[in-house]
């Protein structure tokens, strides 16, 4: 009789392991453990949990950084000019000990990594503000500069997202880093661009030419005042007295060449010339 019992006690805790299933949580996890449909508030770590079928089960959770990737998105730039293509990769996490609380705030919203096959936490709930986020913030930028202003799109993408879903669930959420990984304008846009630039160079070009000729300009002006100078001070020294000393030498010298004849008399002249005579 005691074999009997001791048989089916055997029996009835061997179709319980068999009915029990059990799994292990990756590190950077976590499980959210539901018992007959009601979810508990405490997250199951990393590591081995056990279960049973139809009755608690556990479903695994990243907690670790998740990629969002928006491609071929067209949104309309400041000017009210469309991208031909713009792809923004989006990355975010979610607190480990918070996840719980959104697998039942936000059902519906979750989904499944395809590799793995680990829940993404309100995974669609973001894809949904990232979008946005994007939108919102390319129509603060003209399409002609937004090629050049990909770090800040990426920047003020990041701080928009991360504003929204602090909004709803501060803390919970972070907004790790955004990437611009294409942008591609429209053909129109794209030669605009291109005028744009060669434009900007041919102003450079004719500045430099215009700092080049108010150079030389200057180096004139220079000379010139030399020169003037030059002429100022000659004149100055230039008195009535000095001309007129300068006129008696030369007077001098002519009269005293041998055998002259002719005596020249300045009209500025107001003393008698000493004539030299020869016999």
């Amino acid at each position: 009789m005691v074999t009997r019992v001791v048989l089916a006690v055997l029996v009835v805790l061997g179709l319980a392991l068999a009915a029990t299933s059990c799994g292990t949580i990756e590190s950077g996890n976590v499980g959210v453990r539901t018992t007959l449909g009601r979810v508990s508030a405490d997250e199951v770590e990393p590591g081995l949990f056990m279960g049973v079928p139809g009755i608690s089960g556990v479903q695994e959770f990243s907690a670790k950084e998740i990629a969002i990737d928006l491609n071929d998105l067209t949104p309309k730039a400041r000017d009210n000019l469309s991208l031909r293509d713009l792809d923004v990769s989006v990355y975010y996490r979610a607190d480990p000990q918070q996840v719980a609380d959104l697998y039942v705030k936000y059902a519906g919203q979750h989904t499944r990594d395809e590799g793995s096959r680990v829940g993404l936490p309100a995974h669609g709930l973001v894809v949904r503000l990232a979008r946005n986020a994007v939108y919102e913030q390319t129509a603060r930028i003209d399409s002609l500069v937004m090629h050049t202003q990909r770090d800040e799109l990426a920047a003020a993408v990041r701080r928009s997202l991360q504003a929204e879903l602090n909004n709803n669930d501060k803390g919970v959420f972070a907004v790790t880093r955004v990437v611009i990984r294409a942008l591609t304008t429209d053909p129109a846009i794209e030669k605009a661009i291109q005028d744009s630039v060669a434009a900007q160079k041919q102003l450079e070009t004719t500045k430099q030419r215009i700092a080049i000729a108010e150079a030389e300009a200057q180096v004139e002006i220079k000379r010139a005042e030399g020169i003037a100078k030059a002429n100022q001070i000659i004149n100055q020294s230039l008195t009535r007295e000095y001309l007129q000393h300068e006129s008696n030498l030369a007077l001098q010298k002519f009269a005293e060449k041998g055998g002259t004849t002719t005596v020249v008399l300045p009209a500025t002249m107001q003393t008698a010339p000493l004539i030299s005579i020869g016999k």
